[in-house]
């Protein structure tokens, strides 16, 4: 049996703390929920409904009749209601109402989840000095992260029936950041055992990572122009694998259909390329069994998400699957950043 090549940490690792590694997973897990929240809002046209940034007082709902009433009103002031949803009832405006508002108090929950322990673990001395600037850094990106979701409700409220999908796409950004962030903080501290994979994987590892985040942005202008209700077609698209009329203005990367879709088809072919090629590669080398089994794992969300992106678009991105496809795409980020990690755990 060959025996595992195993190199030095570059730099000391921080000291092994299972309570803070879960703290920082339950964490993670709760912003991948805002995450999934957030697309179904997004999904059931929903994220428009409240109109009005309260950090504090808007964490209650309207109380009473007269509080959905005057809810009501305010939103029957914006363009979505005139060219969209003239005539709605009192009931359907509760039911999108309700959607964007679980939206934003999982994000005011996430924030007391995330600081009192990490005030009571920096108070304990649990989290050094030296760590402690970047759990500040976490703390400050969430609350940017807040304002960022509030600018991006608030270019539908005037001139637009939706959201700017570059907003959309910078908001899903920061989050996507923010979790994969805190999920590799979470896993310096839950790893004991720190072994160390060879660099002809863990480069190509960590670009992978990057490459995920990419397609994870390209959806966004997926979702934010509704680029795939259109075009349902697979392996071809509008007759074609390259379809004519692609990339007909200077923006069309990010405003027109065909390229935004084409974008993202394409982004995914390179992804799955990368992540076979990736498997392939470390396969040949002397990995140990914790990074072995990180890499099937990367491999099999990596053909669970490629066969729900297939499914989604085919089916005209029926909620249900669509919300699965988006909630596998973090999932796959997790699993790249997992193996990333193993093969170098600073």
């Amino acid at each position: 049996m060959t025996e595992t090549t195993n190199f030095t940490l570059p730099q000391k690792p921080i000291k092994y703390d299972r309570a803070i590694g879960v703290w920082l997973l339950t964490v993670a897990v709760f912003i991948a929920l805002i995450v999934l929240v957030g697309g179904l809002t997004r999904l059931t046209d929903s994220g428009l409904s409240i109109t009005e940034w309260k950090p504090v007082t808007g964490a209650l709902p309207p109380l009473s009749h007269e509080a959905w009433l005057e809810e009501f009103e305010k939103y029957k002031q914006i363009p979505e209601y005139s060219q969209v949803n003239q005539g709605m009832t009192l009931s359907e405006f509760e039911w999108i109402y309700w959607w964007e508002w679980s939206h934003r108090l999982l994000a005011r929950m996430v924030g007391f989840i995330f600081l009192i322990p990490m005030l009571w673990f920096i108070a304990k001395g649990r989290i050094t000095r030296a760590e402690a600037p970047r759990f500040v850094t976490l703390f400050i990106l969430g609350g940017a992260q807040g304002a960022l979701g509030w600018f991006m409700v608030a270019s539908g409220l005037t001139d637009r029936v939706d959201v700017s999908q570059y907003r959309l796409a910078a908001h899903l950004s920061v989050a996507v950041l923010l979790f994969g962030m805190i999920f590799w903080t979470a896993l310096r501290y839950m790893t004991k055992d720190r072994e160390v994979g060879p660099p002809d994987v863990a480069v190509p590892a960590r670009l992978f990572v990057g490459l995920v985040f990419l397609q994870i942005v390209s959806g966004a202008f997926v979702a934010g122009i509704h680029a795939g209700h259109i075009y349902n077609t697979w392996p071809l698209m509008d007759g074609a694998f390259i379809p004519d009329g692609l990339y007909g203005s200077d923006l069309a990367s990010f405003e027109d259909h065909l390229t935004v879709q084409f974008n993202h088809r394409m982004l995914a072919y390179t992804v799955f390329a990368g992540g076979i090629g990736l498997w392939l590669g470390a396969r040949t080398q002397n990995l140990t069994p914790t990074m072995t089994r990180a890499l099937h794992l990367l491999l099999g969300m990596l053909c669970l998400q490629v066969v729900l992106g297939i499914a989604t678009l085919l089916t005209v991105v029926p909620i249900g699957l669509a919300a699965a496809h988006q909630m596998g795409a973090i999932v796959l980020f997790a699993a790249a950043i997992n193996f990333a990690f193993r093969l170098n755990p600073r």
